[in-house]
């Protein structure tokens, strides 16, 4: 549970019977851009209440209809029951009413446990790749924030406009240290199906999803073509950096391609600006929707290291940007895969062992 959940009293929990959770409900997203998400209630979890929020409790709690509903099939009958013309709204009623395989109940469990597989393999591949990101980050401050890099017992500070920083160092605006481009501005008409896919700020919070717009490409500027391992700044709305692993792409506008400058990384850069995200939003404009200026990039600065650390450091980093890479595509081929073998177990196309 998020640590900034919105909480009740012990007391007023007790009274509020109807939203009460238990482990095995199945919620379901109701309304806005989210509408049809769901998942499990798991084991361990007590006292929870729900707001805004429909739960369905299964009369066996096997697991089987939570991988239903969340699977494409499931996903696609709970959007069928949407109402609204304005902001749609999936009707309960609907959901009530709406049929849903039931196979016996040693099939259900089969099925469950299968499914179950993909998802450990997928959440033991997420959690290295957790342990990868956190050892890269923890890489770059140990070196570049608190200036514990190999050999600097031996390196003298001197004062800087960012205070004092190892003999050798500069500072430097992050104009300096890469070119920034702004993603293309694609027109309705040239959002379609087939191509590749247009990488906008939901694509890097999601990932590559059936709802992500696609284009051939043809008549796009080569410049807007993104590749594993580039970094994209989200200047507007969501002002984060990311490290893109999804495969080719074409940039969205409100997204900075970050080209770094001859003798620099990706790597690099990619933890540079991911350390300086706090100062870029601290000069961030907008009451309601949050966009930096690209004045901001001469207004922020990082420190440079002598060329030796640099590429000390992006010996080590570098390749575990390329595992991260590696088990984000194994993450997106798991979970294909799993989507892809409930309606196969359900048909009898695959069949099911039950030994």
């Amino acid at each position: 549970m998020h640590e900034t959940a919105a909480a009740v009293t012990p007391a007023f929990h007790a009274k509020l019977k109807k939203s009460k959770l238990q482990p095995g409900d199945i919620l379901f997203v109701r309304v806005g851009a989210n509408r049809g998400d769901c998942c499990v209630v798991p084991a361990g979890i007590e006292e929870l209440n729900c707001a805004n929020i429909v739960f369905a409790r299964p009369k066996v709690k096997n697991g089987f209809f939570g991988f239903y509903f969340r699977s494409p099939l499931g996903q696609s009958h709970l959007l069928a029951a949407t109402t609204g013309a304005a902001q749609g709204v999936i009707n309960t009623g609907s959901v009530a009413e709406m049929p849903v395989p039931v196979p016996p109940l040693p099939v259900q469990r089969r099925i469950a446990g299968i499914l179950a597989a993909y998802d450990e393999l997928i959440e033991n591949s997420q959690r290295r790749m957790r342990l990868l990101e956190d050892m890269a980050r923890a890489l770059y401050r140990e070196w570049f924030v608190h200036f514990r890099f190999p050999g600097h017992e031996s390196v003298s500070r001197l004062p800087s406009a960012l205070g004092d920083i190892p003999q050798g160092w500069e500072v430097k605006p992050f104009s300096a240290v890469a070119s920034y481009i702004n993603g293309y501005a694609f027109k309705p008409a040239q959002l379609g199906t087939e191509g590749n896919p247009i990488i906008k700020i939901k694509e890097l919070k999601a990932g590559i999803t059936a709802e992500t717009p696609r284009n051939s490409g043809d008549g796009i500027p080569g410049k807007y073509n993104i590749r594993d391992g580039d970094v994209l700044f989200s200047w507007s709305a969501d002002l984060d950096a990311y490290l893109w692993m999804q495969g080719d792409g074409l940039l969205n506008q409100h997204l900075f391609n970050v080209v770094p400058a001859e003798d620099l990384s990706h790597a690099f850069c990619f933890h540079a600006l991911k350390e300086a995200m706090p100062r870029f939003r601290a000069l961030s404009l907008g009451a309601t929707m949050h966009h930096i200026k690209r004045s901001a990039l001469d207004q922020v600065f990082t420190l440079l290291a002598p060329i030796e650390t640099r590429k000390r450091f992006d010996h080590l980093v570098q390749p575990m940007h390329q595992q991260l890479i590696i088990l984000t595509k194994l993450v997106a081929n798991l979970r294909c895969t799993r989507d892809l073998l409930l309606p196969r177990l359900l048909s009898g196309q695959v069949e099911i062992n039950m030994a």
